[in-house]
C-alpha cells in the first residue's frame, strides 16, 4: 500500500485562526499574528495583562494560551443544533488558538506534553473544562454540555516569538 505524501503533507496540524481579548469580557479579537512571550502568553491578551476573568483565581493556574481543534467546535455545534440551540464560533469559544486537522481527543493527549506552535515551545498544562462563561458573556445556553471533551487545552509558553495563521503544530518529540 502506497504512501501519498502530498495527502499528508496537506493534513497537517496547522493554526486556522488566532484570538485575544484585552480584558475580561471583551470580544475576542482575530489577528493574523501573534508574539507569545515566554511565561506570559499572547501580547496583548488579558492572561497575558493579568486581566482575565481568572487571572486571580487562586491557587495560580498558568494560562499563557488556550489552543481548541476546529472538529472540537464542530462536533459541539452539531450537537448543540439538534438540540435548536444557538451555534458558537470558534472566537465565541474564547480560546486563543484553533487548529485544524486534529480532533479534540487528540488534542487533549498534549497534557504534559511539549509541542510546537510555529517555532514557539509550548507544554500542554491543562484541559479547558468547559465553564459558562463564554455563554454568558452572549446570551446563549448550554456551552458546558456541548463542548464536554471538547473545550481545548491551556499550555504554558516556554520560548518567545512570532505565531501567524498557517503555521504549524507538531510534537517536540516522536516519544513525547
Amino acid at each position: 500500500m502506497g504512501c501519498n505524501i502530498q495527502y499528508m503533507m496537506s493534513k497537517s496540524i496547522q493554526i486556522q485562526a488566532i484570538y485575544i481579548a484585552p480584558q475580561a469580557g471583551a470580544p475576542m479579537q482575530s489577528i493574523e499574528i501573534a508574539e507569545l512571550v515566554a511565561g506570559a502568553g499572547i501580547k496583548g491578551d488579558r492572561y497575558a495583562l493579568q486581566t482575565g476573568a481568572f487571572s486571580q483565581n487562586l491557587p495560580q493556574k498558568i494560562r499563557h494560551i488556550s489552543l481548541i481543534a476546529q472538529t472540537g467546535i464542530d462536533i459541539a455545534n452539531e450537537w448543540l443544533k439538534a438540540g435548536e440551540e444557538p451555534l458558537f464560533t470558534a472566537s465565541e469559544t474564547r480560546r486563543n488558538i484553533v487548529l485544524s486537522n486534529i480532533t479534540a481527543a487528540e488534542l487533549n493527549d498534549y497534557v504534559g506534553k511539549t509541542f510546537f506552535v510555529g517555532n514557539i515551545e509550548c507544554k500542554g498544562v491543562e484541559l479547558c473544562a468547559p465553564c459558562q462563561r463564554p455563554a454568558e458573556l452572549l446570551n446563549k445556553s448550554d456551552f458546558m454540555n456541548a463542548f464536554a471533551g471538547r473545550g481545548g487545552l491551556r499550555a504554558e509558553v516556554l520560548t518567545s516569538g512570532n505565531i501567524k495563521i498557517g503555521d504549524a503544530f507538531v510534537s517536540a518529540s516522536t516519544n513525547n
